[in-house]
């Protein structure tokens, strides 16, 4: 996804929950945020670390030559980046879908953070370590005019058996015999850089969980946070991606709450699907 863009299918056993949340809801607050519970990382914790770093350079150097960014030079020119409530517009979301990510969304602002949101699941998620569902993601929710460029620098990246190793999978992509593989992004908004009728810039803030759920996992889930933007492009009744840099964060304190086990992780993912999201 830089996974900038690239890091939809959850093992979901059925279609994702479209979402709408009630105008406020980003007014709620939390408790005062206190200090996660770990003292000090375990050993096996920094490889895990420094393997979800190792992904996210390797493919952002497959994507963009590690073109990842800490500051958007848009957002001082452009004064309205003010956080806008996520509420129904009365608009179809999207009129299609593919492999279960959903296609086909408005030329409007609200059309195209919709599409910057659900490309990022399905770009960062578990499927693109699949050769034929890789293919068919990127064809279709890339730009035409990049869409074969950025497959092929992907299939480098995915097919090397070096990098599969490193993040504790097989060499066919595949999670070892007794684990569950994860890699799911969980968008908590956008926000619109730049739009104009034929291109837009969408920035999509996020959480992802990443690592293998198992009982002899060495590379345990864990939780990151990142920023997407996106180049956008209106091109063939839809919005596409030309282009995309990412960078660490925001990121929220941790809370004093007890990391669950291999177990409780596989079955959650297995047990909750993924989502949709619409403005």
């Amino acid at each position: 996804m830089s996974h900038d863009d690239d890091y939809v299918d959850y093992a979901t056993p059925e279609p994702g929950t479209r979402t709408r949340f009630a105008e406020g809801d980003n007014d709620a607050r939390y408790d005062a945020p206190r200090r996660g519970g770990r003292v000090s990382p375990s050993r096996a914790m920094v490889t895990v670390v420094s393997v979800v770093v190792l992904l996210i350079a390797a493919i952002a150097f497959a994507n963009r030559g590690g073109n990842t960014q800490d500051e958007d030079p848009d957002t001082a020119a452009n004064p309205d980046t003010h956080a806008q409530p996520t509420a129904p517009t009365g608009d179809t979301p999207a009129k299609s879908s593919t492999n279960g990510i959903p296609t086909g969304f408005p030329q409007s602002t609200e059309g195209a953070q919709s599409a910057a949101a659900n490309y990022t699941v399905a770009l960062a998620g578990a499927g693109m370590f699949d050769d034929d569902e890789r293919a068919g993601l990127v064809r279709a929710l890339y730009a035409p005019d990049v869409a074969e460029a950025r497959l092929s620098a992907l299939d480098e990246v995915y097919a090397d058996p070096a990098f599969l190793q490193r993040i504790g999978l097989e060499d066919d992509g595949s999670a070892p015999t007794g684990t569950t593989f994860v890699s799911r992004i969980n968008p908590v908004g956008t926000s619109v850089k730049a739009y104009a009728d034929d291109t837009a810039k969408i920035a999509v803030w996020y959480s992802a969980l990443f690592g293998l759920a198992g009982e002899d996992s060495e590379n345990p889930v864990t939780e990151s946070w990142y920023t997407t933007t996106y180049e956008l492009q209106w091109t063939g009744g839809d919005w596409k991606v030309s282009d995309y840099t990412q960078k660490d964060g925001p990121v929220p304190v941790g809370r004093d709450q007890t990391a669950s086990s291999a177990e409780d992780m596989a079955k959650a993912i297995e047990e909750f699907g993924g989502f949709t999201y619409a403005r």
